[in-house]
């Protein structure tokens, strides 16, 4: 059936075809990318995503950029391996929480912040992974201007038409468009399928990041670069530079730590995650290092601090090593941008309206919002500027982590009733959906960073020595939000939602039939939730 234009313009043309969703009343809270995940989509492993996401330029940067506020390698390379040590145990523990709920995060998060409330902390995660999603398209950019240099020198010399204070340029921006266009077909893939493209990347990228620790050290000795490096700051402006950079090392990734169910719903079966635990610091650390060597390298080459690797590669003369150099960085971005940032903010945008927004357009929404309206060209022109955007939004990550880890883990040992997670006026509706635990230890945990926040964005704003606790962000929020609310939930527990044992999609909707239930299955969960005699152990349990 043809649609006409004007038909396009109605608000109902854009409904997704109703299904019969697992738990919720009606596809105005729920559709089939937000449902639990049904047996046969659990097909994850998480070896290859792993070491294909560290291999990332942001990774590489993060490290790199250590050195260009002034730490030597000596300093830098603890503060790697300490904050992806840390990252790896909440991403082990909420990984856990997906491997066992099946849901997305935008989901989970109900049980500890309140339906309505849990909003705050899904936009603001979808908010941050639009915005990282602009940056990995930024250096994707870079990727293609390298490639199109390596092929047609004279691009260098083609005049530039925008102003120098837009920190880019006529090419930088033709080559944003080509690179944009060119990752958008793979925002259309299910998680199922781009789960490839991780395999694909681990593979090649790794042997191009070696290539280049080969050609930095055979240039550059380290006895001459990199062992040779010292320390730029002195006295207490190294504990804090150090800091400083843990922090913004630990927020590249922690962040994932509160929505990585939306990848671990996927899993074979929960020990399939497990491996994390240990390829999250092997491969971030051996990724950070290849940054640390070739920017050693390239202060003692190029005089500077290059910690970009795309405008390292653009002072080389080999133009074919510097094509498929750039090319292994190219497939490194697409693969990294759609897994951690397209797809996360696809998840949370569903929630927003699930009655229009899948998984599909998310990612569209995302293109369009994290590639255009926020400007990484403005954020990647500096690295102090850098450093203070991944620091800046930690502040907030940090206490989510905290609440999650704390409520699940602690507070209701494991014990989530999941059909109720979609109910507006189920047991998670707390206090007119809010549960006022989660919401005062955040106002608690953010409020001493806030001056920092604003310090960092305007350093001409004197806040004092209180500034400080803003550089440790990450920590400082993780261990006061999950501290202050296991008090708050201890002192004043929320009975209605403990139940005497978990309720699992598998136990109310067997795994067969996960994927065809039927309208008489839906208004039996919609109408009694699970009621005492369907499932055994919530006859009106209370802590």
């Amino acid at each position: 059936m043809t649609i006409s234009p004007i038909q396009w313009l109605k608000l109902s043309t854009w409904e997704l075809e109703l299904e019969n969703t697992a738990f919720a009343t009606d596809n105005r809270w729920s559709n089939h990318d937000m449902d639990p995940t049904p047996l046969h989509l659990r097909t994850w492993r998480y070896v290859s995503y792993w070491f294909s996401d560290a291999s990332n330029i942001a990774v590489w940067e993060v490290a790199s950029s250590m050195l260009a506020i002034g730490l030597s390698w000596r300093q830098a390379l603890p503060a790697i391996v300490v904050a992806y040590c840390i990252t790896a145990v909440p991403i082990l523990l909420t990984g856990t929480i997906g491997t066992r709920l099946r849901v997305p995060f935008s989901v989970l998060s109900r049980s500890s912040f309140g339906f309505w409330f849990s909003y705050f902390p899904v936009i603001t995660r979808g908010i941050i992974a639009m915005s990282w999603f602009g940056i990995q398209t930024y250096n994707g950019s870079e990727c293609i201007y390298q490639m199109l240099k390596a092929i047609w020198p004279s691009i260098a010399y083609v005049p530039n038409h925008i102003p120098a204070s837009s920190n880019t340029t006529s090419v930088g921006m033709m080559c944003y468009i080509l690179y944009w266009l060119l990752q958008f077909p793979f925002m259309l893939l299910s998680p199922q399928k781009i789960r490839h493209l991780f395999m694909v990347k681990a593979v090649i990228v790794p042997f191009a990041w070696l290539a280049m620790v080969i050609w930095a050290f055979i240039k550059v000795p380290p006895s001459v670069g990199l062992f040779a490096q010292h320390a730029t700051v002195q006295g207490s402006d190294i504990s804090w530079a150090w800091l400083t950079a843990l922090n913004s090392a630990l927020s590249l990734y922690c962040g994932y730590a509160v929505n990585i169910a939306d990848f671990t719903r996927y899993a074979t079966h929960e020990r399939a995650q497990y491996s994390q635990a240990i390829i999250i610091p092997v491969a971030f650390t051996l990724c950070s290092f290849a940054g640390l060597a070739v920017t050693s390298a390239g202060i003692v080459l190029y005089g500077s601090a290059l910690w970009d690797p795309l405008q390292l590669i653009d002072q080389w003369d080999n133009r074919a090593a510097a094509f498929f150099a750039s090319f292994a960085f190219l497939l490194t971005t697409i693969g990294t941008n759609i897994s951690a940032n397209a797809l996360v903010a696809a998840n949370d945008l569903t929630v927003c309206l699930p009655k229009y927004i899948n998984i599909r357009r998310g990612q569209v929404i995302c293109a369009f919002i994290g590639g255009w309206a926020f400007c990484p060209w403005e954020v990647l022109a500096k690295a102090s500027g850098f450093l203070s955007f991944l620091s800046g939004y930690t502040i907030f990550i940090g206490p989510f982590v905290g609440i999650m880890i704390s409520d699940y883990w602690l507070i209701h040992r494991g014990r989530i009733d999941v059909p109720a997670m979609y109910q507006v006026y189920g047991r998670y509706r707390y206090t007119f959906g809010v549960n006022w635990r989660a919401l005062a230890t955040l106002v608690i945990c953010i409020a001493p960073a806030m001056p920092g926040l604003v310090h960092s964005i305007n350093p001409s704003i004197n806040v004092g020595g209180i500034h400080n606790l803003f550089a440790i962000g990450w920590i400082f929020g993780f261990w006061s939000a999950f501290i202050v609310y296991s008090v708050l939930s201890t002192l004043f527990p929320a009975r209605d939602t403990y139940v005497e044992k978990a309720v699992l999609p598998d136990d109310v909707i067997p795994p067969s039939a996960s994927c065809d239930s039927t309208d008489e299955d839906v208004e039996k969960l919609d109408k009694g939730n699970v009621t005492p005699q369907t499932v055994p152990g919530l006859h009106g349990f209370h802590k």
